[in-house]
């Protein structure tokens, strides 16, 4: 379950549980979805500053689809995503080249690498 280093309310500890039984990335409709068919009174305007909050704090992982947002609990090691484009399910690899490839292409340019972050988007074997 993602860690909470926020005040944690009631609230917040629901969406960290849906998060925790998700394997795919998801809007906040999502999980507000989800929070709502298991009886948990949670406000969608809640549901947001939760998942934003979390994603400031790196608890959670946050991918930009076509301007939205999707969120996902992630381990917390370095890693990348495999992301289908049928139904959002999410797998996290890791990636030891790429890591030497960034390094590599920063140096080249002149540039110290702070962060970086690699999706990679297709269809997985249940959407082909």
């Amino acid at each position: 379950m993602p860690s909470i280093n926020l005040r944690s309310t009631k609230q917040r500890k629901a969406v960290a549980e849906v998060l925790a039984t998700i394997s795919k990335f998801s809007s906040a409709q999502e999980v507000h979805s989800i929070l709502f068919s298991r009886g948990e009174k949670v406000g969608l305007a809640t549901v947001y500053r939760t998942l934003q909050a979390l994603a400031e704090t790196g608890a959670i992982d946050v991918l930009r689809n076509d301007g939205e947002a999707l969120y996902r609990a992630c381990s917390n090691d370095h890693h990348h995503h495999l992301v289908c484009t049928g139904c959002n399910k999410t797998t996290e690899i890791s990636a030891p080249e790429v890591e030497i490839w960034t390094e590599k292409i920063a140096r080249e340019q002149g540039y110290v690498i702070s962060g970086h972050t690699i999706e990679v988007f297709g269809l997985c074997k249940n959407c082909r």
